[in-house]
């Protein structure tokens, strides 16, 4: 399989955590622990898509490579496609692979484990999930759950994303962890879809994919990366890091 173009899409105002891609762990700001994750990955080349110089400033001072993309755009998708664009013009990628800017401690074997699904030809987006073992979480909105059937390889295909409690009955439930793995053609076909009903009634952007009958598949992993997204966030991810 062709290696991936990785991009690591950046924003420098988030509501919650001012500054957020700056923030300071453990000595080194929370954009550079992200692609140091991804380069451990070793999946091919990173480029962090961010829309500040203080972003791309940071991330080159750590010797990692950095693209400003427009502050317009609405979803980081539309950011690592004017990225992908603007780093490689011919196309030498076939796969582009989205890491989001505030997981920290993501462990490259989950970074790996969304590019596996692109091993079947069928399928246009990888992605991962897992479990959510913790019944109070269930009902919550916030943990978006993979409605999923398994396939024969291990991985299993998306049906559906729900910020619901589903699927009802006895069984497992999972949480859908927003790391991509795209085809090139298919994330150039995403971007020019509008958005579509059930994205807009769910607010959950890989609505659009399934809509207009692209091949989601997701790899399960054993627990979730954490996220940071407030200052609780932040001070438990120092906490994680130095323990």
């Amino acid at each position: 399989m062709d290696r991936a173009l990785v991009i690591i899409p950046s924003r420098m105002h988030a509501t919650r955590l001012p500054l957020k891609p700056l923030v300071d762990i453990c000595g080194k700001p929370m954009i550079v622990r992200v692609l140091e994750q991804a380069l451990q990955a070793n999946l091919g080349k990173v480029v962090v898509a961010c829309d500040h110089e203080d972003i791309a400033q940071a991330v080159r001072s750590s010797g990692g490579e950095a693209v400003l993309t427009s502050p317009d755009h609405q979803s980081g998708s539309d950011r690592i496609h004017e990225a992908a664009q603007l780093v490689d013009p011919n196309g030498d990628y076939q796969i582009i692979l989205n890491l989001q800017g505030d997981v920290p401690l993501i462990e490259p074997a989950a970074i790996h484990a969304a590019f596996e699904p692109l091993k079947n030809d069928a399928v246009d987006i990888g992605t991962i999930m897992t479990e959510i073992h913790d019944p109070k979480f269930h009902n919550d909105p916030s943990f978006v759950k993979a409605v999923t059937t398994p396939n024969d390889d291990g991985t299993h295909r998306a049906l559906y994303f729900t910020r619901a409690t589903a699927p009802t009955g006895k069984g497992p439930l999972f949480q859908h962890i927003g790391v991509y793995a795209y085809r090139r053609r298919a994330l150039d076909r995403f971007i020019t879809l509008a958005p579509s009903p059930l994205e807009v009634r769910e607010q959950l952007e890989q609505l659009r994919a399934l809509e207009a009958g692209m091949r989601i598949d997701v790899s399960a992993i054993e627990s979730a990366p954490m996220d940071v997204n407030t200052p609780e966030d932040l001070e438990r991810a120092r906490h994680a890091l130095q323990s």
